[in-house]
């Protein structure tokens, strides 16, 4: 389904502003200071994750992103107590789930929310009690959306790493069906649609087309793009491919 003119929301994951900061434990670059760049370029959310290991993002960012009151954050989160309780103290506007494992160098893959739903249901109801937007990080699967309906989330993010990683190749426009495939069953299904992982303006486009996809969280390849260029154009460089003519 080719785009309206619609607002598309961009929010810039700046997980790897911290990854860079521990990578000497020097107290800098300090992922807050990106933030007078991200209004400037109209970003519409910050997303952090905040891993259980806390390999970047800490709880002193989160409360310092929280304290600002300039954009909304969006927090990704393990689907643990332990996060449970660090969403229910800071409040963000969003809490997106996600898989994490320790041995992983990024998200692998969405949620199994058939295997977890028990566990899962527990948290999404607390977060919603509290008031907070519950999104889900999974594939496009329909088993997958079917149970995220269930489960009462508010939206879904699709995992589009395995449509970024295969375009241009052999299974790219098969994945693009099925992200497609996937935003249909689940906004008929009541749930709002995000995507992110491993998207950039080359890959974007596509996507971009598909009306019913809300929102893009985007956060490596903005932060790559910017060591050559610097942040503002990298933000606008994929801000023009969200609203300019894909």
């Amino acid at each position: 389904m080719l785009s309206k003119r619609i607002k598309r929301r961009l929010g810039v994951n700046l997980d790897h502003v911290a990854t860079l900061r521990q990578a000497r434990r020097e107290g800098f670059p300090n992922p807050l200071d990106c933030l007078c760049v991200l209004e400037e370029c109209g970003v519409d959310q910050v997303t952090l994750h905040v891993r259980e290991d806390r390999r970047h993002m800490c709880e002193d960012d989160l409360a310092a992103f929280i304290r600002q009151e300039k954009l909304p954050v969006n927090l990704e989160m393990a689907g643990t107590s332990e996060m449970l309780a660090l969403a229910l103290k800071y409040k963000p506007k969003t809490c997106t789930l996600v898989p994490e494992k320790r041995e992983e160098i990024t998200t692998e893959g969405g949620l199994d929310l058939v295997t977890h739903q028990a566990s899962l249901l527990k948290i999404i109801q607390s977060l919603k009690k509290s008031g907070i937007i519950v999104s889900l990080f999974i594939d496009p699967d329909k088993e997958q959306i079917r149970m995220a309906n269930g489960l009462g989330a508010d939206a879904i993010e699709i995992h589009t790493g395995t449509y970024a990683r295969n375009f241009n190749m052999t299974g790219h426009e098969l994945e693009l069906g099925r992200i497609l495939k996937a935003t249909t069953l689940a906004t008929g299904n009541g749930l709002k649609v995000f995507a992110g992982h491993g998207l950039d303006t080359i890959n974007l486009p596509p996507l971009v087309r598909i009306a019913e996809i809300e929102e893009y969280n985007i956060g490596f390849s903005i932060i790559a793009r910017s060591i050559m260029v610097g942040l503002k154009q990298a933000i606008l460089e994929i801000q023009q491919v969200l609203h300019g003519n894909p």
